[in-house]
């Protein structure tokens, strides 16, 4: 267990080499944390952290640099991570300046962390076995034509118009949806199709373009993936030469880096910072990962992460990607199981 004092020289070699990618020196150390003590003491200090792993000084003479241990060290201390409620204002109302669409928050969400925390951000879609009906609602558009708004379970709207031979009413079709939506709770497309011949003519068109949809979405195979920010890396010391880049792209555009993002609990929530050789790919063991889940209370749809060098501002980066994956899992229950906008849904601006 460490002394308050060596506390204090942990975290200032650690934010010193974190802003400079330099080996920090004890006497930086001593003016920045304006110890009442000799550069004797602090060096002592030093070399008992060492000792204990939290640092390396490859050179003695050039200075500090924190391990994968003094990392994991400084992340635990961190307490109370918030962003600024300016900054969170500004994040909120870009993201309600897009349509309300999972993809759309997604693409925002990837492309306003790398901005942000300076490194390369990543998100995952959501990618269910097969398209699971909750729920649906019909929107009369006119006589003989209505808007089928389908919600699947993963938080995904689809919609489609739908022409009937007899004209309908909102009641009428607001009953309708309320009947198919009770029959096919929770199906798949393959059980939708097993029970359609029980419905009325109308009810059959209507199911055939709800089946159609979720076929469709079926058919997309694979989990999506966002990426951004592979320049911010080129610019970082770490990566500026060698593989370490190269095999960070392969194994982004092999779909590897999705399943680093899964955690081992499927029931673990918050905030997880998986540090250097803690990662059990090589080809990230000079990485770090921040990763956070978004979804509804009680299923999760996917990841948000952050790689950077182990050398990244991890309060920072924990404060943005806690607030962006908190603010998408709020979007997405609003969402989950209503109208779309305009049709019911609150309309923020």
């Amino acid at each position: 267990m460490l002394r308050p004092r060596e506390e204090l020289i942990l975290s200032s070699i650690i934010r010193q080499y974190i802003s400079r990618a330099m080996p920090v020196s004890s006497s930086s150390v001593l003016d920045e944390c304006g110890l009442d003590v000799s550069s004797a003491t602090v060096r002592n200090d030093v070399v008992r952290l060492e000792e204990e792993g939290y640092i390396s000084r490859p050179h003695h003479a050039a200075g500090s640099v924190p391990s994968d241990k003094g990392y994991r060290h400084y992340v635990g201390s961190l307490k109370g991570i918030e962003l600024p409620l300016e900054e969170q204002f500004l994040i909120n109302h870009l993201f309600h300046q897009v349509e309300d669409k999972l993809e759309e928050w997604l693409n925002l969400a990837v492309t306003l962390l790398a901005q942000q925390v300076k490194n390369v951000a990543v998100v995952t879609t959501p990618r269910p076995a097969a398209a699971k009906f909750k729920h649906m609602e019909l929107v009369s558009i006119q006589p003989q034509m209505a808007l089928v708004v389908l919600v699947l379970h993963g938080a995904k709207v689809r919609q489609q118009l739908v022409n009937f031979e007899e004209p309908s009413t909102q009641e009428t079709l607001t009953h309708m949806a309320g009947r198919l939506s009770k029959l096919f709770a929770t199906q798949s497309a393959a059980q939708i199709a097993s029970k359609m011949e029980n419905l009325t003519p109308a009810e059959r068109r209507v199911a055939e373009h709800v089946l159609h949809m979720m076929q469709a979405e079926d058919a997309q195979s694979g989990q999506g993936l966002f990426l951004e920010g592979w320049h911010f890396l080129i610019n970082q010391p770490e990566f500026s030469q060698g593989p370490r880049l190269v095999n960070l792209i392969n194994l982004a555009e092999q779909k590897k880096l999705a399943e680093l993002m899964i955690p081992e609990n499927p029931a673990e929530h918050g905030i997880r910072v998986i540090i250097g050789r803690e990662n059990k790919d090589e080809a990230v063991q000079d990485c770090s990962l921040v990763i956070s889940r978004y979804g509804l209370p009680d299923e999760p749809l996917g990841s948000i992460a952050v790689v950077g060098p182990t050398r990244m501002e991890y309060e920072r980066t924990i404060a943005v990607i806690s607030y962006v994956s908190s603010l998408i899992s709020l979007l997405v229950t609003e969402l989950y199981g209503v109208m779309p906008r305009g049709h019911g849904r609150e309309t923020h601006n």
